[in-house]
């Protein structure tokens, strides 16, 4: 079997579906490479139990045929978005172990089409920043490394874990906000594909915003014509309908 954190989403998706594994086989293999990445700092917050009890909730659906558009899918958020009863701290020690009482629209458009949440991603404090070095939670770091070196690289920010989660496939897909280039800036610094929607595309309801005219939006971390279609069809699904086209080699070496 194709080692599953290097699918694509649309691979996954289609697999699934196909009963080729399961979704908590899935998760569990993102969850391992998460334990196993944890030097990257990609994920200040993984929810394990979680993940693993919403796989076997996917896994329900697809065997009964009755498949939402993610199931099964193994995503990572950014911790600018408020995810009820799960610590959200916009990776500042002022929200310290803050647990909302409620979801981020963004965040419960992705619950509820059958996703899966494998935890928080880093990011700058508050989102003001653009190497996410500013996070309370120390700075997250790129799976990239020059060749013949080993300096710890900057993911770019603000959206930095997002980008260093799917550039070292610790996720399918992940979420990110943007007012100056904090999902566009991080992709191009990890070798992936991040979207920046216009402006209201995706609701900023019950996200983080220190600012409240900065723009708020998902973040797709992988993308393919394949998928233009879907995601003018179906509205704030603006994280996850781009299967990836190309993921970083196995040695993460780049000159």
């Amino acid at each position: 079997m194709t080692d599953l954190t290097s699918l694509t989403l649309a691979d996954a998706r289609d697999r699934l579906r196909r009963r080729e594994f399961s979704a908590a086989e899935l998760a569990e293999a993102h969850l391992t490479a998460m334990e196993q990445a944890r030097a990257l700092n990609a994920y200040v917050l993984e929810t394990a139990d979680r993940a693993r009890a919403m796989a076997r909730a996917a896994d329900a659906r697809l065997a009964a045929g009755d498949a939402r558009p993610l199931e099964g899918l193994a995503l990572g958020v950014k911790d600018m978005f408020a995810t009820k009863g799960v610590r959200t701290t916009a990776c500042s020690r002022i929200l310290d172990n803050f647990l909302p009482a409620y979801e981020s629209t963004v965040s419960a458009n992705l619950w509820r089409d059958g996703a899966v949440m494998l935890g928080k991603l880093n990011n700058d404090e508050f989102a003001m920043g653009s190497s996410n070095e500013s996070s309370f939670f120390g700075p997250a770091i790129s799976p990239w490394r020059r060749r013949s070196a080993n300096t710890p690289l900057v993911p770019g920010g603000s959206s930095g874990g997002s980008a260093a989660a799917v550039a070292a496939q610790l996720c399918l897909g992940a979420t990110g906000t943007d007012t100056g280039g904090s999902i566009r800036q991080p992709a191009a610094f990890t070798g992936i594909v991040g979207i920046k929607p216009t402006y209201g595309r995706c609701s900023r309801r019950r996200s983080i915003r220190p600012v409240r005219s900065r723009a708020r939006c998902a973040m797709p971390r992988s993308c393919s014509p394949r998928w233009q279609g879907t995601i003018r069809r179906i509205r704030h699904r603006l994280i996850c309908p781009f299967p990836t086209t190309k993921r970083p080699s196995a040695d993460r070496s780049r000159e």
